[in-house]
């Protein structure tokens, strides 16, 4: 265990959890002696049997020991399963101690630029390290230290059969430590070639019907066979190695049992020990080789365990929430400053947005217009915080975003993505953010806002009616309103909506340019990513992005109208161009 506990300074949540678990195991090794020392009665059983029993003839001796040795089994049995109950909430108790910083990182890591593999691997590793926990695998750490104990009677038996018995030990110790090293980069290969399986399956999953409806089917199916063949090649390889280390281990056990019955019959035969010791000492080193065979049997699941650990540590200190500032800030309700801001995509070098600069007041609403890919969503979530200035910074009341917790910033933020996916829940949930303290005028509120509430009384049962897993149950323009009610809700001083009215109709529209209207009325700073007017009109500020660059900020009818003729002095050249080529 000491290898898993790693470095005694660190106090990250991985050690931390397996410190507490270090040391509920001390209880489980109270339990783990008394099994040991039960143990010992079989051999006992075996001696007395041999030198008491057979030569007396005795059935009055024989019946006794039976009673005693059933019972000590029965004891035996009883604290065995003692054990592996604790054994069982232990593991619990660890994966508990993890689950807030494990959920954290899964929300954490695809906003760091991680791919899917990666950002499921927290919560696979969380399982595989509880697994271990609660399987056989610590039993054999826990009676190893009785090994010596067996060693002893052995040598007292005749120091002869426990120099036999420590030579093969050694040799099965020896050969265990080998395997393991070998095997340590396969078994990393295949967990990793495992978890791309994983993902390539979830991607299937989740993009069904865009893969059916575009005769994909087949071309993802050859990609998941490769991968699948690439980890079973790489399983196989490493399930061979683990062959032959047990098998390995079965015949040293073997050769070994057979050496002592050998040199056991030698010393009855010469009248150094008794038939007695010769099985007693057989059977107890059994006993004695248990622990090492439990330890070579769970191996593979030791190695697997330990790289976990490895990169639970990493991944959670990657993605720690940071410290609690030591002021809470007031709500903020005066500006939104952006100076000199760039951005980059997470886990990547390329600059998206670069040196953007802007300032708005409370009440102001802004249009942020230009052509595809001109970085438009990305310095939208960089408002919002989603992707981290990489140089410059946004202030909300001179305050940068990193000056408030997350759950605390976000309660002053609105923000509805291109793409909206709502959380499996009901419709109230996801318009309240999951807050079970919110209250049914705030949730009414939000959604008359948003011009959402007729239509959320038109579902099969209104507010409480199911989403499904991304909204699957609602329809593009339905989950789009419901998304603006939740980014409404809680008046934020800051609401960010990217392409709003992608999917809604003309009510929809009508209803998005007067919820614009009232957020501002209250005071907010509504920012927009929007192609259509009905939008843009509700706004009093444009900002225009080419490039990556802000190339024009200002009032929105001007901005506007100077784009309309930009656009109309290149549409005569067109024509121009297209008669010349004409002729």
């Amino acid at each position: 265990m000491g290898i898993l506990l790693g470095d005694r300074n660190s106090n990250d949540p991985v050690t931390l959890g397996l410190r507490a678990s270090a040391a509920r195991l001390g209880g489980v090794a109270v339990f783990s002696g008394v099994v040991n020392l039960l143990m010992l009665s079989g051999s006992l059983y075996m001696l007395q049997v041999y030198d008491r029993v057979l030569p007396s003839r005795s059935v009055a001796t024989l019946i006794g020991l039976s009673i005693i040795v059933v019972l000590a089994y029965l004891f035996q049995g009883y604290f065995d399963v003692v054990r592996m109950r604790m054994l069982t909430r232990i593991g619990a108790l660890f994966d508990t101690a993890l689950q807030e910083p494990i959920h954290q990182a899964i929300a954490a890591l695809p906003l760091k630029g991680a791919g899917v593999v990666l950002a499921q691997q927290p919560l696979r590793d969380l399982d595989q390290v509880r697994s271990f926990l609660t399987g056989i695998g610590p039993t054999a750490f826990l009676d190893m230290p009785w090994i010596p104990l067996f060693v002893l009677l052995l040598f007292a038996f005749h120091p002869l059969i426990g120099v036999t018995a420590v030579t093969g030990a050694a040799a099965i110790v020896g050969m265990t430590v080998f395997a393991q090293r070998q095997s340590h980069a396969a078994a990393a290969i295949a967990m990793e070639c495992s978890a791309r399986r994983q993902a390539l399956a979830d991607t299937t999953r989740s993009n069904a019907e865009v893969i059916r409806a575009l005769g994909m089917v087949n071309r993802l199916t050859a990609r998941w066979v490769q991968a699948n063949e690439h980890f079973l090649r790489e399983s196989i390889r490493l399930s061979d190695m683990y062959a032959v280390l047990g098998s390995g281990s079965k015949v040293l056990r073997y050769v070994l049992q057979s050496s002592l019955l050998g040199i056991g019959a030698y010393l009855v035969v010469n009248e150094q020990a008794s038939g007695g010791i010769m099985i007693a000492s057989s059977i107890m080193m059994g006993r004695a080789l248990a622990p090492i065979e439990v330890a070579i049997s769970t191996s593979k699941q030791f190695v697997a365990a330990r790289q976990s650990i490895t990169r639970l540590r990493d991944i959670l200190k990657a993605t720690a929430v940071p410290e609690a500032p030591a002021v809470v800030l007031p709500r903020p309700s005066e500006r939104l400053l952006v100076s000199d801001l760039s951005v980059m995509a997470p886990g990547t070098e390329e600059v998206i947005v670069s040196r953007v600069s802007f300032a708005l007041d409370a009440g102001a609403g802004l249009a942020i217009v230009g052509a595809s890919a001109s970085g438009k969503s990305s310095l939208l979530r960089a408002l919002v915080g989603v992707w981290p200035a990489a140089n410059g910074s946004v202030r909300l009341d001179n305050a940068s975003l990193d000056y408030w917790r997350p759950d605390e910033l976000g309660s002053h933020l609105g923000y509805l993505p291109q793409d909206v996916e709502l959380l499996d829940g009901n419709v109230a949930e996801n318009i309240c953010r999951f807050d079970t303290e919110a209250t049914p005028d705030a949730i009414l509120s939000a959604a008359r806002i948003a011009g959402a509430h007729e239509m959320i009384l038109r579902l099969p049962h209104g507010y409480s009616t199911r989403v499904g897993e991304g909204g699957k149950f609602l329809s593009a323009g339905q989950r789009q309103r419901i998304g603006l009610a939740r980014a409404i809700f809680g008046r934020p001083f800051l609401v960010a909506l990217d392409e709003p009215n992608a999917n809604l109709d003309a009510d929809g529209e009508n209803a998005l340019a007067e919820a614009i209207t009232t957020l501002r009325r209250q005071g907010c700073i509504v920012v927009v990513v929007s192609h259509r007017p009905s939008a843009v009109a509700a706004l009093n500020m444009a900002l225009v992005m080419y490039q990556g660059r802000s190339i024009a900020f200002g009032k929105s009818e001007n901005i506007l109208k100077n784009m309309a003729h930009t656009a109309s002095d290149r549409q005569p050249s067109r024509e121009r161009t297209k008669a010349v080529h004409v002729a």
